[in-house]
């Protein structure tokens, strides 16, 4: 009969893994999986342990009841190099746990990310007396929704507690594990202040980055309503987005929690990396690593900021009135409504002035669950989404962003790269750069998805949700009028929003002076 199926990490089957079913008084019984990771199996009913092993893989203990009420799907980690700190977001003083994964002896280091990567501090060699006991245990099952809970199995030691006081900076903080085979891994921590020091307050958009992170199988755009019943064997066969031309991401009913528990790939930086370095990699031109192009280059204009995670808006850590400007970045498109919601209030009620510096940004309501959250992708009222019967997925549920940012994502222009075209000169935004109506600025940009120019990967418009007074700057000048529009609009008690609508125009801040300068006009502008 059909006991279950095995995969890693991203859901693939494994093949020839090797099972041994053990029951209560120890009779026990062989089993290996097959092409499709299908374990079959004839063995009276009881409850078992599974030990697992394949060569490459961690082996692991399962247990399992016969006959199950469907397939059991076991889950095994490759080896190699991966880890996350946990909580990834604290406050200065507060503790995070670094849950590292390893099969030999690791070096650590906390390093914090602005202009220049500067060490904070070493935190030494790891290693365990028995074998390969730095290798961390997935769970069996869809970790994507629980989480993959490292550090729990087997460590029941006090001693076994890897904990870290963060330190008094705020910032984005990276750590850097190496082996010595040469394996190196890293990952962020979002630090913000105890308590408010800058007058601005920037976010880390780490809503979106889960959103992205397929680890363990599922991202919302993989698998994005659940895993299917039977693991991948080759994605352009077994994947819907690939054998179904019908099929689109978000048109399910219903979609299952996606955890912030889990290691994050995607935002990775190599340790050699310096900020002025082209960005490579489909993800991380729109992650923590473009993210990271913002911070430095805050520092390096002598911008004193203070930094948040979007989950520290949601849960009140972050008091917008004790700010005078809050930037967004580079792709923070999955937010939950009661962060819009207090945005917009805080900008139109109370004078504040937001800086929208990123593209197809707000686009999507999540809610948060403790450790993970659910996405709203799912059609309303039989209305489709971005751009079609609908302006964002968010104006399906509650309204169009534009109402916020002056511009909303539209499909025209994604995927590509180009310059701004100035249109309005005499806005206080192009003071100290020369430029007139006609001229081009954003050549230049560190985004080699879509390398081209400033306005690119997404870009956002003026649409007729936005206030009246929002006032077009500048235009990209990508195919199809998918430019990006660069706006600025006031608002009552002196507040205002000031808009690129660009995923690529934050990969231009450091090798691009126009942009540079634009930046910093707006931000100076409005932290007056």
């Amino acid at each position: 009969m059909l006991i279950g199926y095995v995969s890693d990490e991203r859901y693939v089957a494994l093949v020839d893994v090797a099972l041994e079913f053990v029951n209560s008084i120890g009779e026990s019984w062989e089993a290996r999986s097959r092409a499709t990771g299908a374990v079959y199996l004839d063995a009276p009913p009881g409850n078992y342990t599974v030990t697992l092993q394949r060569l490459g893989y961690g082996a692991k203990r399962s247990h399992v009841t016969l006959p199950t009420p469907g397939p059991h799907h076991f889950r095994l980690l490759s080896d190699g190099l991966s880890g996350y700190v946990w909580p990834k977001w604290v406050r200065a003083g507060e503790a995070g746990e670094f849950r590292v994964h390893s099969v030999e002896q690791y070096h650590l280091e906390l390093w914090r990310y602005g202009w220049k990567p500067e060490l904070v501090r070493s935190l030494g060699w790891h290693d365990e007396h028995g074998p390969r006991a730095t290798m961390q245990v997935t769970p069996d099952g869809d970790y994507t929704q629980t989480g993959v809970e490292w550090n729990r199995v087997g460590y029941t030691s006090p001693t076994h507690k890897q904990f870290l006081a963060a330190p008094d900076q705020s910032g984005l903080y990276y750590f850097r594990i190496q082996t010595p085979s040469g394996l190196q891994f890293s990952f962020p921590w979002i630090v913000a202040p105890l308590r408010p020091k800058a007058p601005l307050a920037v976010l880390g958009s780490n809503i979106t980055w889960n959103a992205y992170n397929s680890f363990g199988g599922r991202s919302n755009y993989i698998h994005a309503d659940e895993l299917p019943p039977t693991p991948t064997v080759n994605s352009r066969y077994d994947l819907k987005r690939y054998r179904d031309a019908e099929f689109m991401t978000w048109n399910c009913e219903k979609y299952v929690p996606l955890s912030f528990d889990r290691p994050e790939p995607f935002n990775h930086i190599d340790f050699e990396a310096q900020i002025t370095d082209p960005i490579q990699g489909r993800q991380a031109c729109h992650l923590a690593p473009a993210e990271w192009r913002l911070l430095g280059w805050l520092e390096h204009q002598s911008l004193l900021y203070d930094f948040y995670a979007e989950t520290q808006l949601d849960d009140g850590t972050l008091d917008l009135s004790s700010y005078r400007a809050l930037i967004l970045s580079v792709h923070p498109e999955y937010w939950t409504r009661r962060m819009y919601d207090r945005v917009k209030q805080w900008v139109f009620e109370e004078g504040g002035r937001l800086l929208y510096l990123g593209g197809n940004g707000l686009n999507c309501e999540v809610e948060i669950h403790g450790s993970s959250m659910s996405v709203h992708n799912e059609q309303i009222t039989g209305l489709d989404v971005e751009g079609v019967g609908g302006e964002s997925r968010l104006a399906l549920r509650h309204e169009s962003e534009a109402s916020l940012l002056g511009v909303v994502f539209t499909p025209p222009g994604a995927m590509t790269g180009a310059p701004y075209l100035v249109v309005d000169s005499s806005h206080w935004a192009f003071s100290r750069t020369g430029l007139q109506n006609g001229n081009l600025f954003g050549l230049k940009s560190l985004h080699m998805r879509c390398p081209g120019g400033a306005s690119g990967h997404e870009t956002d418009k003026i649409s007729p949700s936005s206030p009246t007074n929002t006032r077009l700057l500048a235009q990209g000048l990508n195919p199809d009028e998918g430019g990006a529009h660069l706006v600025h609009l006031e608002t009552p008690h002196c507040g205002g929003v000031f808009s690129v609508g660009s995923i690529s125009w934050v990969s231009s801040l450091p090798v691009d002076e126009h942009v540079s300068q634009i930046t910093e006009n707006a931000i100076r502008r409005f932290l007056e």
